[in-house]
């Protein structure tokens, strides 16, 4: 092939090829330019429909003018009818040779996905879907320019066996579980493939494998990959959890397209690079200034901050006084963990309502925002408060997963943290966020023993579990929640007859009856004999 003429299109040198075809350097002789002439592979046998396809397709993604897109200039045939396409040729490697050094740097990972979802923001915008991205796609110039590459490629890839041993392996791990079962695909489709990109950027693996194609398929439909943060400690809760709404199984939890995507990816980028930003630790958040104001303003600005940092705040005024746990977010998505999530939700608010000196919201007062599109500070402003606790709960198998961090009500991220625990440890897990966000929201906070005590512990995670299922089908407020609220609460003080909280439960469900079932005497009276037994 070296040295041969096609078209007008003279062979120079082989770049390297894959599943989806061979790449030739090549020198354009018509326009005295270098391209790239990928020849399509002979085995995808196209009949003349499904040629017509790729032709328009081809041709739709050539008309793109944008710089993270590799630039389409030719589609034509060999004497033999091998379809080959002529594409800008660029100097520097895939990301797919970059990701083999291991992982990348977060600050250049975070710009690279910003420039792919520039990418795809202008596809989508086009209607055009991409559906094969992966590293291998992914072209990073010398000077640090991303092009995402093969549009208008992929769909004759889909209509190729996907069953062929040794010639998907390398696509199927970033397929998504739409595109496995061979149903329609959209833009979603591209945003999951970008976030297992995006996955494999920052922790160096994937987040779906297997030895064989079809165990990488079993746990891209069914498994959970493991939490980034856990992988990378350094990594910020913002940028796990876009991570993890690229990659919800459910396709409409995803980004809708990279236009959405792109906001929060910069939100985080700028976060990054200027220094004000989230991480797992507990050590106070410091703006790392890289730009400086010429002029006395900036002399005024470092004074303060020397201020600040010498003589912390310690006046009332100065605190958080006020804050709203919001409901935590269902991080598995799966209805039967309501219960767990919404139980986490109020077993917080009652730890850091337990500090004198803050104002804490009411469940029954946050719970009119769950699943809400309101604003954080949109929120503050409602509930009057100085600051938002958000985050999301999971629990799988026999793990426990919190992440929490507090914004104030200027939208301001002042802390972030997530908790990874057995399952037995499930009852304490809120006692140790409550302490951290003391700490955080009052630095002139009490020491730990004196500020908070946990509650009385159950007898293990199963009597624990039980009282959350209590608890929330208590709060459905319908004849028949509480009825299973009572049964819940009944195996529990079965199960640990020393546990308060059990008896608690059956006094607010009795409680609760008095103004709706049971004559008001009756209910009053069996709330009080379970009250009695609680104390």
């Amino acid at each position: 092939m070296i040295g041969k003429t096609i078209s007008h299109y003279k062979i120079l040198e082989k770049l390297g090829g894959g599943g989806m075809g061979v790449v030739y350097k090549a020198e354009d002789t018509k326009l005295d330019r270098t391209v790239a002439l990928k020849f399509l592979p002979q085995h995808l046998h196209l009949d003349k429909e499904a040629e017509q396809r790729f032709i328009s397709e081809a041709k739709s993604a050539s008309s793109f003018d944008h710089p993270n897109i590799c630039t389409i200039h030719d589609i034509g045939k060999t004497d033999d009818d091998q379809l080959f396409i002529a594409m800008a040729s660029y100097e520097g490697e895939t990301l797919k040779k970059k990701l083999d050094k291991g992982p990348v740097n977060v600050e250049e990972a975070i710009d690279i996905a910003t420039q792919i979802a520039e990418g795809l923001k202008k596809a989508h915008q086009k209607g055009i879907v991409h559906r094969d991205i992966k590293p291998a796609n992914i072209f990073i110039t010398n000077d640090g320019l991303v092009k995402i590459l093969d549009f208008g490629l992929a769909k004759v890839s889909s209509q190729a066996q996907i069953t062929t041993m040794g010639t998907t392996m390398g696509t199927v791990a970033y397929m998504s579980p739409e595109q496995t079962k061979g149903e329609e695909v959209d833009q979603r489709t591209d945003i999951w493939s970008f976030g297992v990109v995006l996955y494999e950027m920052l922790s160096g693996e994937l987040p779906f494998k297997g030895d064989y194609e079809q165990a990488i398929i079993y746990s891209i439909l069914n498994e959970e990959p493991k939490a980034i943060t856990g992988i990378r400690s350094s990594l910020t809760l913002e940028l796990e959890q876009i991570i993890n709404k690229m990659l919800s199984k459910k396709i409409n939890e995803r980004y809708a397209s990279g236009d959405n995507l792109l906001v929060d990816l910069q939100k985080v980028s700028k976060e990054i690079k200027t220094g004000i930003k989230t991480s797992g630790s507990n050590k106070n958040k410091k703006a790392s200034n890289k730009k400086y104001i010429l002029g006395s303003a900036i002399l005024l600005i470092l004074s303060v901050i020397l201020l600040f940092v010498l003589n912390p705040p310690s006046e009332e005024g100065h605190i958080i006084k006020s804050l709203a746990v919001l409901p935590l977010d269902n991080f598995s998505h799966d209805p039967d963990q309501e219960y767990f999530v919404d139980g986490m939700t109020e077993a917080l608010i009652t730890e850091l309502s337990k500090i004198q000196s803050l104002t804490v919201i009411s469940r029954t007062s946050v719970m009119q925002f769950k699943g809400t599109k309101k604003t954080l500070p949109e929120i503050a402003k409602e509930l009057n408060v100085d600051a938002i606790i958000e985050g999301s709960a999971l629990l799988l198998n026999d793990k426990v997963r919190i992440s929490a961090q507090l914004v104030d009500a200027f939208d301001k991220h002042r802390w972030a943290e997530s908790y990874d625990r057995n399952l037995e440890d499930v009852f304490t897990i809120h006692h140790e966020v409550a302490i951290d966000i003391a700490r955080e929201v009052q630095k002139n906070i009490m020491s730990q023993d004196k500020m908070l005590s946990p509650n009385q512990y159950p007898k293990n995670s199963e009597v624990y579990q039980l009282y959350l299922k209590g608890r929330y089908f208590l709060y459905l407020y319908t004849y028949d929640s509480q009825k299973k609220a009572i049964q819940y609460f009944e195996q529990v003080i079965k199960l640990d007859p020393d546990y308060a909280l059990g008896y608690a439960g059956l006094a607010d469900v009795y409680g609760i009856w008095s103004a709706l079932e049971l004559p008001r005497t009756v209910a009053i009276a069996k709330s009080r004999e379970y009250v009695m037994k609680a104390l």
